[in-house]
């Protein structure tokens, strides 16, 4: 994969981070509960995460100490169990992406 496309799809990932996170800034999780639409946009971007890290070069993810399988599990899990998705489950991974962003800047600051 070349170098570009490989920033891009970092910069995917801290872009979702980023929307993730405006999107739930303010909610409570019994909010988010009730909101189908807030729902869908979060798992939009949990799926964008997923997508675009399968897609970086992995002796550049190899680098940096975090799970990389879970974002990409997570992803396929809410694609192919959607009817099985527990919403809480979605909400705390939302409010959980300290590790991952930090890891993502690391990842731009370092290999581009």
């Amino acid at each position: 994969m070349d170098r570009l496309t490989c920033k891009s799809r970092v910069e995917h990932v801290a872009k979702a981070i980023q929307l993730i996170r405006s999107f739930v800034a303010h909610v409570t999780e019994e909010d988010f509960l009730i909101d189908v639409k807030l729902q869908s946009a979060v798992q939009y971007q949990f799926l964008i995460i997923g997508e675009a890290i399968k897609c970086i070069d992995g002796d550049i993810l190899r680098k940096y100490d975090y799970p990389w399988h879970i974002p990409r599990s997570f992803r396929n899990f809410i694609i192919h169990e959607y009817h099985g998705v527990r919403m809480e489950r979605i909400y705390y991974a939302a409010k959980d992406l300290d590790d991952l962003n930090k890891q993502v800047m690391q990842i731009l600051e370092n290999e581009f």
